[in-house]
């Protein structure tokens, strides 16, 4: 693996790491902190929808970004020759 290929796999497994980690700021600060009182408007299993996210969403959302990532990643290994096969 050439020094450049490996630099450029690097700098794209960042890019995916800062987008997936802004995502998840942007879900469990902005949505359980900031945008709280606007999303207690609503009710979502008769709490509001500020508060579940708070305490279950970010959670949720972290879980599912995990998967995301993986995802990605996977896509990234084959792109690179870093699959093993």
């Amino acid at each position: 693996m050439s020094k450049s290929k490996a630099k450029a796999y690097w700098k794209e497994n960042l890019k995916y790491l800062f987008i997936l980690l802004a995502i998840w700021f942007l879900v469990s600060y902005g949505a359980g902190i900031l945008f709280k009182d606007a999303l207690n408007e609503i009710r979502l299993g008769g709490f509001k929808l500020g508060f579940w996210f708070a305490q279950q969403g970010s959670i949720y959302v972290f879980v599912i970004l995990i998967f995301v990532y993986v995802r990605l990643m996977n896509k990234l290994d084959k792109k690179y020759g870093y699959d093993g096969e």
